[in-house]
């Protein structure tokens, strides 16, 4: 099955995550198939609106932990290079891609935004939750450091807000999430509707208008360091390290990790 569903109607396209087995995370196919949605589309004149969802009750689980299973807590051989950088890297560039989109990208989000799901959502320039959603960053509860999404919470929430999501691994309600800045609307009743009824208010917007002051508001975004490369080393090497075997066991067995002392006591 594709793990990336998409369907043209008109001027709109619908991209939809699709793996319900893994509440659809984020395999290195569906960073491809993402990848390669975004280089097709950003010259269509004819498209004005693209919508990011999931599949079966979830948006994002996040990084697929059981691709990388077999190397966590493994170190690598003297001179080995590490395919985890090149494969966290292709996340960063789908996070670019999604920024750098001329049209409307918009996301509507039911269940779990964890993680680079939680990234996707930083891209969009309108987000639509319902009110079972919860978006969280837990990375650093289980040893690994949310890297390649770390630029784009910071852009969306601001400092002080990316500190408290990023540095606590938080979980937030969908009403959290919009205090915060990360959701723009909830709804309470049918996702698709609220969709196509925002859909319609978007496209008061002139396409042209609209791909020339995304490209002004992404300048502050491209001005800023390009942290790709930093982000997918700093990521494969904690994937090695003992931290990460550590948090992982811990997570698979509903245990705190041993880092966190007493808490919850």
């Amino acid at each position: 099955m594709a793990e990336l569903l998409i369907d043209r109607q008109g001027d709109t396209e619908r991209w939809t995550l699709s793996d319900p087995a893994t509440r659809n995370a984020l395999n290195d196919a569906t960073v491809v198939a993402l990848f390669e949605a975004c280089l097709r589309v950003k010259h269509d004149e004819t498209l004005r609106m693209i919508v990011l969802t999931g599949a079966s009750g979830a948006f994002s689980a996040g990084g697929s932990l059981g691709q990388f299973a077999p190397v966590i807590g493994q170190p690598l051989a003297a001179g080995e290079s590490d395919p985890l950088v090149d494969s966290n890297r292709a996340f960063g560039d789908v996070l670019h891609e999604l920024c750098d989109l001329p049209q409307w990208l918009v996301c509507a989000v039911d269940g779990a935004a964890m993680g680079g799901g939680f990234g996707l959502v930083c891209c969009a320039d309108h987000v639509i939750a319902t009110e079972r959603s919860v978006f969280g960053t837990p990375e650093v509860t289980l040893g690994l450091p949310p890297a390649q999404i770390a630029p784009f919470v910071w852009a969306r929430l601001g400092d002080r807000a990316a500190r408290q999501c990023l540095l606590q691994g938080l979980s937030l309600r969908a009403d959290a999430a919009m205090a915060l800045g990360l959701v723009d609307e909830i709804t309470d009743g049918d996702l698709h509707a609220a969709v196509q009824e925002r859909l319609q208010r978007l496209r008061r917007a002139a396409p042209g208008a609209l791909a020339s002051t995304k490209r002004l508001l992404q300048r502050l975004r491209t001005d800023a360091p390009d942290l790709r490369e930093e982000a997918a080393i700093a990521f494969a090497a904690a994937v090695r390290g003992a931290e990460a075997q550590a948090g992982l066991l811990a997570f698979s067995r509903k245990q705190p990790p041993p880092w966190a002392g007493d808490i919850g006591k």
